[in-house]
């Protein structure tokens, strides 16, 4: 997750396009959500709310072919 800057947030979320053939397996700090192949990361009850100059981070394995897909990052 990238840096909040100088502003706080309550929540955030990261999207991607997961390569064709891979499925995420666990997913940790996070709640995987996805829509054909894009796929999200929302914050977890407990590290959505980043004060500013604040980040977090989330992790998941998968199987399937490796990528190294470009990420969205929004907040809420």
């Amino acid at each position: 997750m990238k840096n909040t800057g100088s502003s706080s947030i309550s929540g955030w979320k990261v999207s991607w396009t997961q390569p064709s053939g891979s499925t995420i397996t666990q997913m940790w700090n996070a709640t995987q959500g996805s829509s054909g192949a894009l796929t999200t990361a929302t914050n977890a009850s407990y590290n959505g709310a980043l004060g500013g100059g604040a980040s977090t981070t989330f992790g998941y394995t998968a199987n399937g072919t490796a990528g190294n897909p470009a990420l969205s990052c929004t907040s809420s």
